[in-house]
């Protein structure tokens, strides 16, 4: 008698849960994050040094990528149409083109303005070192922020509140980073908000990772320009100088002035040339 009573109203209850925007969410976080700490973890105790060359960071964002798929599926019942595969060179592309165009402008005002200059150079190699690194980080993070958090608040809360909440979680995940500033702060709740406009551009993954990754290759492996606080290890050696709120001092180009406006113009463009949704 008890199970009769209970076991229809426990199938309800299921079916709001994995409605809840909240615990989707939280369930897609979890689906990204642990596969890449578990690889992280794993090939840090497991494989000596001079053996994390490439391979890692890459398998790193393939189980990402994987774990997004496995929580679409599970949880959504559908397929993943956004972070598919098939036709992905194109939008591809056409990030890595925006994201090298936002890049170059901000390098040439920081030049002008005496504030940028190449001080040496290393072997062309040094720009090998940082890419599959920088590309697990572009798939992690427009999974975590563009593909799960913008696109579920969007559905439940619209796009201005996903915009919102977007902006300043990704600005705050940045809080901890070394010689962060409140110019720099700012500067990524610019440039998540361009990044969600990319995403709303295509709604497909890939267009904010090649803006994503473009952006922090280009001034990790060739400019040798330090990104988001952390050192560059890249081709050239970039100097910095001048005042900090333009230079961006020790946290990098991130904490500039110049950023500010650029990433600025990019999204106010990209938000206008966006698709309306009903």
């Amino acid at each position: 008698m008890q199970q009769a009573i209970h076991a229809p109203l426990s199938l309800p209850f299921r079916a709001r849960l994995a409605r809840n925007p909240v615990v989707r969410i939280l369930a897609g976080i979890a689906c990204i994050a642990i596969p890449f700490l578990a690889t992280m973890m794993l090939v840090q105790n497991l494989v000596p040094k001079e053996f994390r060359l490439v391979w890692h960071h890459l398998l790193a964002a393939i189980l990402c990528l994987a774990g997004y798929r496995f929580y679409v599926r599970r949880f959504e019942q559908r397929a993943a149409g956004e972070a598919a595969l098939g036709g992905v060179l194109s939008p591809l592309l056409q990030g890595l083109g925006i994201g090298a165009a936002i890049s170059v402008v901000v390098v040439g005002l920081l030049a002008a303005a005496g504030a940028l200059s190449i001080a040496a150079g290393a072997h062309w190699s040094a720009a090998l070192k940082p890419l599959s690194e920088q590309a697990m980080v572009a798939v992690m993070e427009e999974l975590l922020f563009r593909a799960l958090l913008f696109r579920i608040v969007e559905a439940r809360w619209g796009t201005r509140a996903s915009l919102l909440v977007n902006v300043l979680l990704f600005a705050l995940a940045h809080l901890p980073n070394q010689h962060v500033t409140a110019l720099a702060v700012l500067n990524t709740g610019v440039a998540g908000l361009a990044l969600c406009a990319a995403w709303m551009l295509t709604r497909s993954l890939w267009l904010p990772v090649g803006v994503h990754f473009a952006w922090n290759y280009l001034f990790d492996g060739v400019l040798g320009v330090p990104v988001s606080g952390h050192a560059a290890r890249g081709w050239l050696h970039v100097q910095l100088s001048g005042p900090e709120w333009l230079s961006g001092g020790a946290y990098g180009v991130e904490g500039s002035l110049a950023t500010l406006v650029v990433w600025g113009i990019a999204a106010a463009l990209m938000l206008r040339l966006r698709p309306k949704r009903p």
